[in-house]
């Protein structure tokens, strides 16, 4: 980490158990009859540190690396301080996935294994956690999980999906499109819709939702596209789109690289289309590609940093620690993993060894009746799916889901402005200027 001689950084750590931060303080005030010093707890991170989504994997380890440091920084869990081990996923399929996975366990003795998102089928590490009988904790975003854990229950007790699936994003988007026609605030030149999609299941899935569910909302799938990914080579794909001009885009492959080759070429052409792109565009690595090109765009995530008190003090922090260019969304998605590990944890009486299946269902139990509110939102977990609550897909309680947050990039030096949905919206929609 840098930036370790900041005297604000110096402060927050030495005050956050007692500055009114719920989880900090709520795990303090469990660590104030145990003094640190106790056998370290390995923390075990499968992660994409190389590969075609090595940006996201970086801001993985860098929220796993903030939350150990403040974590210890109160006396750990229970007395215990906490150690990081990280093994690359390499971006790749579920061989290499559950080798890494396996490697932390038999090698570094994890306690837990805590991930963003990985490539794959998303099944891999739950089978590696279920035979080590310890928690795993990830964001792959998947229907996949959900329908794991409803086929098995009493084999993947210990596997958390700590935010929604991406089945909601279809159907948001076009929820969220719809609004804003009849709001007025964007007035389409036809009801046409362009999708384009990936190879990956996650992408897919989106892009399925998006076109079987775009007559309910008044519009027409124009053209539904697949790529492979990487792809740098957009021509013809525009060509089509340049051919038949949509009112609306919506891309769904969600790596920052293509996404910003796709917005570089199309700005030298642009139609007159509003442009949604999934996930990607919420990475500071799309901004610093695209450029000028990246600001109008939307995007929406399931799990991102929110631009209130509590979002915006976890980015300001993640800056200082990592630089401008850190991207707080995914930071924030491990950071809040690991604070809602540590105090299910804490509350169960401490982390269980690998194979202590008793303590670590003790946790499991407490994770799953946490309600804990991050700099991500509200981590509460559905017992059904053993994933967070969505809002407002499962609850119209704020405090009770985690938020499909909408968001706009209006100024390529900064983060995207939350637009929706209330009471989380920060910004109003404008129209990009391309249109």
């Amino acid at each position: 980490m840098t930036n370790h001689s900041s005297a604000s950084r110096r402060q927050f750590l030495k005050t956050i158990g007692a500055g009114g931060v719920g989880s900090a303080a709520l795990l303090a005030s469990a660590n104030t009859a145990t003094a640190l010093g106790g056998e370290p707890i390995v923390i075990g991170a499968p992660l994409p540190l190389t590969g075609l989504v090595a940006a996201d994997g970086i801001e993985f380890r860098n929220g796993l690396e903030m939350a150990v440091e403040e974590i210890n920084a109160i006396g750990g869990i229970l007395g215990h301080p906490l150690e990081l081990a990280i093994e690359d996923t390499q971006s790749q399929g579920d061989d290499v996935i559950a080798s890494a996975g396996q490697r932390l366990i038999d090698r570094s003795n994890a306690s837990v294994l805590i991930s963003g998102y990985n490539l794959g089928s998303s099944t891999a590490l739950p089978v590696v956690a279920a035979d080590a009988s310890v928690i795993y904790m990830h964001a792959d975003t998947v229907v996949a999980h959900n329908e794991l854990i409803k086929s098995d229950p009493e084999t993947f007790w210990g596997s958390f999906q700590y935010d929604p699936a991406e089945i909601y994003y279809g159907i948001a988007y076009l929820q969220y499109m719809r609004k804003l026609i009849d709001d007025g605030d964007f007035k389409p030149a036809n009801n046409r819709i362009a999708v384009i999609t990936g190879p990956i299941a996650y992408s897919i899935n989106i892009a399925n939702a998006i076109r079987d569910g775009a007559a309910d909302y008044g519009f027409e799938v124009s053209l539904f596209e697949s790529v492979q990914a990487p792809t740098s080579e957009w021509g013809p794909t525009l060509a089509k789109i340049r051919q038949n001009p949509p009112a609306m885009i919506a891309v769904t492959h969600f790596f920052p690289q293509d996404q910003a080759q796709f917005m570089q070429q199309f700005v030298n052409d642009p139609t007159d289309s509003l442009i949604y792109m999934q996930y990607g565009a919420s990475l500071a690595a799309f901004r610093d590609i695209a450029g000028d090109a990246s600001e109008g765009v939307l995007y929406a995530t399931t799990i991102g940093a929110l631009q209130d008190e509590i979002g915006n003090d976890f980015t300001a922090r993640y800056l200082d620690a990592f630089g401008n260019n850190a991207s707080s969304n995914g930071g924030g998605q491990t950071y809040s993993a690991l604070w809602a590990y540590a105090v299910a944890a804490a509350l169960a009486g401490g982390a269980g060894q690998p194979y202590e299946e008793e303590q670590n269902r003790k946790i499991a139990e407490r994770l799953g009746k946490l309600i804990y509110r991050s700099p991500v939102g509200t981590i509460r977990i559905d017992p059904e799916t053993l994933s967070a609550y969505s809002y407002p897909g499962d609850t119209n309680d704020p405090s009770l889901g985690m938020p499909h947050i909408f968001s706009q990039i209006q100024n390529k030096a900064e983060n995207g402005y939350i637009i929706a949905p209330a009471p989380y919206d920060v910004a109003r929609f404008q129209q990009p200027d391309w249109s």
